[in-house]
């Protein structure tokens, strides 16, 4: 008789910093928000990524207000990863990005066209095997995700719809399943016509052992880090329907644990006042994104503890809350306002259409 799987619990709940136990690991932290920020903290856990470089970024729904500036992007790129290709999948849900055709002209609109871009499932799937999963034993990628020596994950961290929070663990438990096979062992129950029917701390679990694939076939050639700027409660999957930001910027994080880059940018998030970061928490808190961490120390996927180190000032080790002391409250920059109007009434002239 099979024993029933059940998912764990406790995903609403955030574990301060005192209440976690093990080794800590080094996170570096910047306040630069800019292209040169982004070198610098990447200088920081690239001493791994080497040879045929894949950089797996979520690269939006067509005009997204929200996505990582491609101007940063292609700066790293043309200046430290000159050979890179940026790594995508296609999408589970009917969007801008479902089938390859569709993916290649978004890409295009949003500015993605300064380096190659290979969507990985475009020629098929093949399986990484996951190790002391739960709900799987191996996960489906997109096929040339394999032909890649180094990984580094560039993450826009923000909110989401079902997951809490998009960190490097949804960027890659997600992002690097492939959209028809990967995506819906993820999000679909077997049997079930709902493809949206696995949530919670089932969800958070089956997206972490996902990631687990990936990050145990890359090894120590595989590096994390997490823009925490523009950080709606939604996802980049929704494009210029996510909701408004309320949250304040606050800066880099990079890690060459995914654990530990994660948790400092929720432990980032909790240290904020408590109207900067009510939405956020909110957020994470209802869908039980929590789980996500806590699941991923179960499995052995890093530490949630660490050394946060300040590139800024001198490599000074310093707390969550001195690195949200800067924080100001977020103002959307009329360029953006107006792309996101516009979008929205293209949008929908289309479904009048």
């Amino acid at each position: 008789m099979n024993t029933p799987k059940l998912p764990g619990s406790g995903g609403e709940n955030y574990v301060p910093y005192s209440e976690r136990k093990g080794n800590e690991s080094i996170v570096y932290f910047t306040r630069d928000l800019s292209a040169e920020g982004l070198r610098k903290i990447v200088a920081r856990v690239s001493g791994e990524i080497t040879g045929k470089v894949a950089i797996k970024l979520h690269t939006g729904e067509q005009y997204g207000p929200n996505i990582l500036p491609h101007e940063w992007v292609e700066q790293l790129i043309k200046h430290d990863f000159p050979e890179a290709t940026i790594v995508e999948t296609n999408t589970f849900y009917e969007g801008d990005r479902d089938t390859t055709e569709k993916h290649r002209e978004t890409l295009k609109v949003n500015g993605w066209t300064f380096c190659p871009v290979d969507i990985t499932d475009e020629h098929g799937t093949t399986m990484l095997p996951i190790k002391g999963g739960k709900w799987f034993t191996e996960m489906s990628v997109g096929a040339s995700l394999p032909s890649y020596d180094s990984l580094l994950v560039l993450t826009h961290f923000k909110g989401h719809t079902m997951g809490g929070f998009g960190g490097s663990n949804k960027n890659i438990g997600i992002g690097c399943a492939d959209g028809k096979i990967g995506k819906k062992m993820i999000h679909q129950a077997e049997g079930s016509d709902n493809m949206w029917s696995i949530a919670m701390e089932e969800l958070m679990e089956r997206i972490s052992e996902s990631t687990k694939a990936t990050i145990d076939y890359f090894g120590r050639h595989i590096a994390y880090v997490d823009v925490m700027r523009n950080m709606s409660v939604d996802c980049d999957c929704a494009g210029c329907a996510a909701e408004k930001v309320v949250t304040p910027n606050i800066g880099i994080v990079a890690s060459t644990d995914i654990l530990a880059a994660d948790n400092a940018c929720m432990d980032l998030v909790y240290a904020l006042g408590t109207e900067d970061g009510a939405a956020l928490r909110e957020r994470i808190e209802s869908r039980h994104g929590h789980r996500q961490l806590s699941y991923m120390k179960e499995l052995g996927m890093g530490n949630n503890r660490y050394m946060m180190i300040d590139i800024d000032n001198g490599d000074a080790r310093v707390e969550p809350k001195d690195c949200v002391s800067h924080v100001v409250p977020f103002v959307e920059l009329p360029i953006v306002a107006r792309r996101r109007e516009e979008a929205l009434a293209r949008m929908a002239a289309l479904e009048i259409k």
